[in-house]
């Protein structure tokens, strides 16, 4: 006679196996999700099955509460959206084009983004961000002078840790990216990276003058962002990264403009 507790061990195994073979093909079978894992339809059984089956032996047994894996998230469309836009310019960024890039449907690109006025949007602010915020840590020395000379040589810098970026904020004008139609927060982080930019330019020029007035604000502002932007854009349209002495020629106009102020 075969022993029922043996019989009953291998049914187990058996079933324990099918659950397994099942999930690695995703064949649907009429189990209740809750019994096993996430990945199982919503059906139920006739017959009567534990609350839950143990499923520690295998790692296909997910928690409830741990979320798929995205496949297309934002920074991978933001990604494939700043290359095309640094190749061809804005115009080119079309949903298909970026859906294209990636191997993305629409739908997956009009899920994290409502429009493509917005995804151009929250690109053109991030990478305004970026090198705005290199401006600003160049600023933050101690010394007026010296910061006056490192915002100016932040720009080189920023334009070798991104590229693309520097194409995007260089080549192409800002209402290229602006749009009406933004979302609150996105037009708030707008403002804020123009108010950012003016108190900036404002506190480097009470550093380094005497006071702030017009002329001592355009002096200034041609030191630390023409002078600097006029060294890297050809190279930046040619495709090319600043030559190695860019920071010596912006050097040497900056200490040429400055000459007369008192260190």
């Amino acid at each position: 006679m075969v022993d029922a507790a043996a019989l009953a061990w291998v049914a187990t195994r058996l079933l324990y196996s099918a659950v397994y073979l099942a999930d690695l093909g995703r064949v649907r079978l009429g189990v209740e999700r809750d019994y096993f894992h996430d990945d199982f339809p919503s059906s139920r059984l006739k017959q009567p099955w534990p609350r839950r089956l143990p499923c520690a032996r295998f790692s296909r047994c997910y928690s409830k509460r741990m979320p798929r894996p995205v496949k297309y998230d934002e920074s991978v469309i933001l990604r494939a959206a700043a290359s095309i836009v640094a190749d061809r310019g804005p115009a080119a960024a079309t949903i298909g084009a970026i859906g294209g890039a990636i191997g993305a449907p629409s739908g997956s690109i009009y899920h994290r983004f409502r429009t493509r006025d917005e995804l151009l949007g929250r690109l053109w602010l991030a990478k305004a961000a970026f090198f705005q915020g290199r401006f600003a840590e160049g600023l933050a020395h101690p010394d007026p002078y010296q910061a006056g000379l490192n915002g100016a040589l932040s720009l080189p810098r920023a334009v070798r840790q991104d590229f693309e970026g520097a194409r995007i904020m260089l080549l192409h004008r800002r209402e290229d990216f602006l749009s009406d139609s933004w979302p609150p927060e996105m037009a708030k982080e707008a403002r804020r990276l123009g108010e950012q930019v003016r108190e900036l330019l404002s506190e480097i020029t009470r550093r380094l003058m005497d006071k702030e007035n017009e002329a001592n604000r355009q002096l200034v502002v041609f030191a630390v962002l023409d002078i600097p932007f006029a060294a890297v854009r050809r190279n930046v349209a040619m495709g090319k990264l600043p030559p190695k002495g860019a920071e010596g020629l912006i050097t040497r106009a900056y200490e040429a403009i400055m000459a007369d102020r008192k260190r």
